[in-house]
């Protein structure tokens, strides 16, 4: 048996008791998590190479591999099978984070039911409550199942033993960091206990062909708590999102080895449980008899997803020096840009009005997509004249008053469209738009003056 030349090499070593960086050099700040002084020696480390061993499994054409192992199969939420790009795959090791309290347990008892019922043998382990607290959740939820098994576990040893004697085909650990192996010292939650029992709990995985999901916590920063390295070991990252005072609950995948990262799936908790929500758009839009000045109805997207939000504004005659400008539900300083805007190219006073500019339902958007309808909510308020209400718009606002090109027209136009929308107002493009379904009248709009021109004086034609 062919040999490689060996050769070793002792270095002292360093490594962080934060998140176990190592380096062959002290220095007193972190180079992974930048903490101060927390860089110390752990000794001296040898490198050798390993001889050369027989193959017991030799590389094939990539043409002759079966590829039948890693389909997908349905879990049962079709939320979490858009986001993971199908579904379960076998021997996929998935890690869910999120902030305390945003459901992350009540979402995994509830896919753990629905893949019972879809004929997969599922054990829970749980690690932060007792059987019997995660039992009465299950009840008040309806997520009892005859293949859901349960145990209360935090000993990594024991936990391998029920898998071993279950052997189920679904594995849900809840969560990573309140596991601890006998073999390692530290405590639960420490750097070497996480990696430990990710690495331990992966390898049971891989070899049993079981699809794992694990919870992972996250930090104050919001990013996944523990070593890097545990992001790198797992197949998929999801991230659980959701503000306290909202049943809105979005799920999108950081990382994904098994499909594309850009979807994001929408999930309804409330006090039955947690619910996919196949049409969101309906917590982000009020429906009043009558239309109201200051409202304007906006196309989002969250990944590739268009969804429908509500713009809201209020202006009101301030009384002090300096007009206050509010926010809610989207960045204060594109907000704050829309005004100046608005003052500087369309002419309106708004210096010693105080707005007040929010979303509905608790949603947050990002993108400048919807500059143009904070726009025109903002000039509705000002003239209280309001705006239909099966009107929709979008497009970024640039400080030069022009109305810029976003990504997706067609695709927000067809959202808004499905929704009932009659018009829709998007930036002008260069080349006509296609797939534009009938039904809607799409007005196009090169500058902010145009638009509010077509919006309240409605001169022009649409444009297809």
């Amino acid at each position: 048996m062919a040999k490689t030349s060996t050769r070793s090499k002792s270095t002292a070593s360093y490594k962080c008791s934060e998140c176990g960086w190592t380096t062959v050099k002290w220095v007193g700040r972190c180079g992974e998590c930048q903490a101060w002084g927390t860089v110390e020696e752990v000794g001296v480390v040898s490198a050798r190479t390993a001889p050369a061993a027989k193959v017991a499994h030799p590389a094939k054409p990539i043409a002759q591999i079966d590829g039948s192992e890693a389909a997908f199969r349905p879990s049962g939420v079709s939320e979490l099978d858009r986001v993971l790009g199908g579904g379960l795959v076998p021997a996929a090791a998935i890690l869910l984070a999120g902030e305390p309290g945003v459901g992350k347990s009540t979402l995994l008892l509830d896919v753990a039911a629905k893949a019972a019922h879809t004929g997969l043998k599922v054990l829970y382990l749980t690690g932060e409550e007792s059987a019997a607290q995660v039992k009465s959740r299950a009840e008040r939820i309806n997520a009892v199942a005859d293949n859901l098994y349960l145990a209360a576990e935090t000993d990594l040893s024991l936990a391998l033993g029920q898998i071993q004697e279950i052997n189920p085909q679904l594995l849900i650990l809840d969560s990573v960091q309140t596991f601890s192996s006998a073999e390692v010292d530290g405590a639960a939650g420490g750097v070497s206990q996480v990696r430990e029992v990710a690495a331990s709990i992966i390898n049971s995985a891989k070899t049993r062909g079981m699809t794992t999901i694990m919870v992972g916590h996250v930090t104050k920063e919001g990013s996944v708590a523990g070593p890097r390295l545990l992001e790198h070991l797992v197949d998929v990252v999801c991230q659980f999102d959701g503000e306290k005072h909202s049943r809105l609950r979005i799920l999108r995948a950081l990382k994904n080895r098994y499909g594309a990262t850009d979807e994001v799936g929408c999930f309804d908790l409330n006090e039955d449980g947690i619910e996919s929500l196949t049409d969101p758009s309906k917590l982000f839009v009020t429906r009043t008899r009558n239309p109201v000045p200051g409202t304007c109805i906006t196309v989002t997207l969250e990944g590739r997803r268009p969804l429908v939000a509500e713009m809201q504004t209020l202006l009101s005659r301030g009384s002090g020096p300096a007009p206050r400008r509010a926010t809610s539900g989207l960045d204060a300083a594109r907000a704050q840009m829309v005004v100046a805007v608005l003052q500087a190219r369309a002419h309106m006073d708004l210096s010693s009005m105080d707005s007040y500019i929010a979303t509905v339902g608790g949603v947050k958007i990002s993108e400048p997509a919807a500059d143009l309808s904070c726009a025109l909510a903002l000039a509705s308020s000002l003239n209280e004249f309001p705006l239909p209400q099966d009107f929709v718009a979008f497009g970024e606002v640039g400080l030069a008053g022009e109305v810029r090109q976003v990504p997706e027209i067609a695709r927000r136009i067809t959202e808004a469209q499905r929704l009932g929308f009659s018009f829709a107002m998007a930036p002008a493009t260069p080349e006509p738009l296609k797939n534009i379904p009938d039904g809607i009248r799409v007005f196009q709009v090169e500058n902010i003056a145009q638009a509010l021109d077509i919006a309240f004086n409605q001169r022009q034609k649409p444009t297809r």
